[in-house]
């Protein structure tokens, strides 16, 4: 079992950055994959970066390429998203997730969200 607190959320002006948190429970944190999704209102939720177990591979969705990075500190149970140059079409939840598999296809466990709100 993993449960999942987001954190780092707020409200930014276009070009400006934030940092999301996700701290994780339990003993088995380098077991899992990491990832980062999120869903602007009336859209489907969407992936956004993984990370692996031993933070040697990472994938982004095209969209945010360059300017986001998912890094993760497995002493501190814990995975980030770095987000500069944000947009106002990154407005959205984040949403921290967990899972065996790397492609993030289904992930197992989800955190509750934190809001993102960027300003034009």
């Amino acid at each position: 079992q993993v449960q999942l607190v987001e954190s780092g959320g707020g409200l930014v002006q276009a070009g400006g950055s934030l940092r999301l948190s996700c701290a994780a429970s339990g003993r088995t944190f380098n077991s899992y994959a990491m990832g980062w999704f999120r869903q602007a209102p009336g859209k489907e939720r969407e992936f956004v970066a993984a990370i692996s177990r031993g933070a040697r591979s990472t994938d982004y969705t095209d969209s945010v390429k360059g300017r986001f990075t998912i890094s993760r500190d497995n002493a501190k149970n814990a995975v980030y998203l770095q987000m500069n140059s944000l947009k106002p079409e990154d407005t959205a939840v984040y949403y921290c997730a967990a899972d065996e598999d790397y492609r993030m296809g289904s992930p197992r466990y989800w955190g509750q969200g934190t809001q993102v709100t960027v300003s034009s």
